[in-house]
């Protein structure tokens, strides 16, 4: 058949376009979210218990090495979509995704160090018998219980306890997960959602108070203040100023 055939040059638009067979548009997987938060109210945001940073100096999600979310993004093969998230539910395009992974990067700079997604808080006594990444989500908690006493904020985000279940079970993922960096990215994808992600993308939230309202979930970002939501407590203070903050929000989100 011709290239100039009718049938042809349809085929060959809806290539261009974007379309499938179906006739309808693909969407192609750009940020890993399934709720939104919008007008949603932020979590009810407690002051954290002992596992909620390190000893030393560093955030609510923080590990006693400088553990920060904005340590350097590791490299990572590209995870199949874990158990219990749906490939439509776990690839709904809700935000852009390079502004989101800019976001997670300022964060673990903040909180995991340059063990990113296998950072176990530098104050637990006991680390986890493998790296977090080669573990499951249900040999977490199993090492959680196993070693009471101690911190255990864990991965590129350093999930306290309480943190990790409240999401697994929010999210409906399936405990037999493996702790994988695409999982620990939607785990935290859902935080900045409920600190009110998409208000501040659909600018109906400020940037200063969404900074603000992040500093509430990572004690190891400033608030406006200057200093840590939870400076003073359980040794935390922030790794950042609100100057260098500010400076990198605006690059991410200007406006």
């Amino acid at each position: 058949m011709p290239l100039t055939h009718p049938a042809v040059l349809t085929g060959l638009l809806c290539i261009m376009m974007g379309f499938g067979q179906s006739g309808a548009l693909r969407a192609e997987p750009v940020g890993v979210f399934l709720h939104g938060g919008g007008g949603r109210p932020l979590v009810a945001l407690q002051r954290p218990d002992p596992d909620a940073g390190n000893t030393r100096a560093a955030s609510l999600f923080v590990g006693q090495s400088g553990n920060s979310f904005f340590a350097p993004l590791p490299d990572r093969a590209d995870d199949p979509v874990p158990r219990g998230l749906t490939p439509a539910r776990f690839a709904a395009p809700m935000v852009g995704g390079t502004q989101v992974e800019r976001l997670r990067h300022l964060i673990a700079r903040a909180e995991a160090g340059p063990m990113g997604y296998d950072a176990v808080v530098y104050a637990a006594k006991i680390k986890t018998p493998r790296r977090p990444t080669a573990m499951t989500i249900q040999e977490i908690y199993t090492w959680i219980k196993a070693t009471p006493g101690q911190h255990h904020a864990i991965g590129r985000y350093q999930f306290i306890p309480a943190t990790l279940r409240r999401l697994v079970n929010k999210l409906g993922v399936d405990p037999n997960t493996r702790f994988s960096p695409a999982v620990q990215d939607r785990l935290a994808d859902q935080l900045l959602l409920e600190a009110g992600l998409q208000s501040l993308m659909a600018g109906k939230l400020s940037r200063r108070d969404f900074m603000n309202n992040i500093a509430k979930i990572w004690a190891g970002l400033p608030n406006s203040t200057g200093k840590s939501h939870y400076s003073g407590y359980a040794g935390n203070k922030a790794t950042m100023s609100w100057a260098r903050f500010e400076r990198e929000m605006a690059a991410i989100f200007p406006g």
